[in-house]
């Protein structure tokens, strides 16, 4: 006799799995930029494709220069240099299943906080004091109102610039810190790379 009950734990299961290792390979994100003899380059984020489970890098490709944590390890990050040409990055993973949205969002602002603030080459700051959480719901619900004018499933990287434009514009003379952070999260949701869930509730 089949086990229904136990086939449906073990979906459930695997689900619950991959969500989050999704998760946390969409918080795995690398600022590079490279130092210049007058001035620093302004750090660029994008997502890493070299790094494994807990900030484990590649020896052959990157040499470690240091590395933190935040909140009892939920959040990591690491300080590395490309073996290939020298040039510094830093590595980032927030470890937020189970956080409510707006705690997911400060963990992720603390970590990156702590990752900037020893970074070996200058990160560009967003303006303004950190975000509430009736303006990070605002931000999203401007995301997605923007991001509507796609086809749904859009890829993130594609309704980028669009979305970063229109929540910068809903917030002119009084941006807050996080406005990047609320359009990055619409975007992968209606992309389809995460769930409607982690979205501010206001704003599902």
């Amino acid at each position: 006799m089949i086990d229904l009950d136990a086939i449906g734990r073990d979906l459930v299961a695997a689900h619950a799995l991959r969500v989050e290792r999704t998760r946390r390979r969409r918080r795995t994100v690398r600022a590079a930029g490279f130092a210049l003899a007058v001035a620093f380059a302004f750090a660029a984020v994008a997502v890493a494709s070299d790094i494994g489970p807990g900030l484990q890098l590649d020896p052959t490709k990157w040499t470690i220069l240091g590395r933190g944590s935040t909140d009892d390890a939920r959040g990591e990050y690491v300080h590395a240099q490309r073996v290939q040409d020298g040039s510094p990055s830093t590595f980032i993973v927030e470890h937020d299943a189970g956080l409510p949205p707006y705690q997911a969002f400060l963990l992720h602002e603390r970590t990156r906080g702590a990752a900037d603030a020893t970074s070996p080459v200058r990160v560009r700051e967003e303006p303004g004091a950190l975000c509430s959480a009736a303006e990070l719901t605002q931000a999203e619900r401007v995301a997605l109102t923007r991001l509507a004018a796609f086809p749904a499933g859009t890829a993130a990287d594609a309704t980028k610039a669009d979305v970063d434009a229109a929540v910068q514009a809903a917030f002119l003379g009084n941006p807050c810190r996080g406005l990047e952070y609320a359009s990055e999260q619409a975007r992968l949701v209606y992309a389809g790379v995460q769930p409607r869930i982690l979205l501010m509730e206001g704003a599902r």
